[in-house]
């Protein structure tokens, strides 16, 4: 693994995507501020390091697309609903990561004034230039995309290095390695692989986007304390998806 250890410190701009899940601690449901705020200080490592930050938080923790439109309400009703608890989401990161002095902005592709920019992409870029952690919330303002394809878009326009996918796990499996004692991980795998293996990345738009544009994906543990900033400074455990 050395040469790609190696290869992580260069990174300049990132986007680290999380679930909403994430957030709810050992609750099951909504937001558990001191889990927030564990994971705002994971960000706040890495950008004292000098690393641009972008973030996007899934919805999953309090409203999930997905699971309304399967117990009968309109698919596109049920995705906007998801979007709007990522605007929550959102939000409860900008307090954690205030109140810690980094600089934030919501950035939401719903328009709602009161609470979040509305997404202006050259703004949003000079955000991150200025050392501001944005967080692009409410998905990609459509219906029928995940906030995995979401963040995939928006790494790109900001011309982000790497998708940093932060999950319960430290890095892709072949097999889910909950349920699997001999689940083996792997270093490192290309995208073609995690589509046709259906390995549990991201979704396959989201896969697919950012296999055409070149865009690694390093898939780590949220979970481990100084993880997401030892990645960054070329150590830790993960795995790196990429062409």
């Amino acid at each position: 693994m050395g040469s790609d250890a190696g290869e992580q410190q260069r990174f300049k701009r990132v986007l680290l995507k999380i679930s909403g899940e994430a957030l709810m601690g050992d609750q099951g449901f909504g937001l558990h501020p001191p889990t927030v705020e564990r994971i705002a200080k994971e960000v706040q490592s890495v950008h004292d390091m000098g690393v641009e930050i972008c973030m996007v938080i899934g919805g999953g923790n309090i409203f999930r697309g997905l699971q309304g439109s399967a117990q009968g309400m309109e698919r596109t009703t049920a995705d906007y609903m998801g979007m709007l608890a990522t605007v929550m989401n959102a939000l409860a990161m900008q307090g954690a990561l205030e109140s810690l002095g980094l600089h934030t902005r919501v950035i939401s592709a719903i328009t709602m004034n009161e609470v979040a920019e509305p997404y202006i992409r050259r703004r949003a870029v000079r955000h991150l230039e200025k050392k501001r952690v944005c967080i692009f919330a409410a998905g990609t303002g459509n219906p029928y995309f995940t906030t995995d394809t979401a963040a995939t878009l928006r790494a790109n326009e900001m011309s982000c290095e790497a998708i940093f996918k932060g999950t319960k796990v430290d890095g892709v499996y072949d097999k889910d390695p909950v349920k699997h004692a001999d689940a083996v991980r792997y270093d490192t795998v290309s995208f073609d692989d995690v589509l046709q293996k259906r390995l549990n990345v991201m979704d396959a738009s989201a896969i697919a986007l950012a296999r055409d544009n070149n865009l690694p994906i390093v898939v780590f543990s949220l979970d481990e304390p100084g993880g997401f900033r030892s990645i960054l400074a070329g150590e830790g455990t993960f795995t790196k998806v990429h062409g």
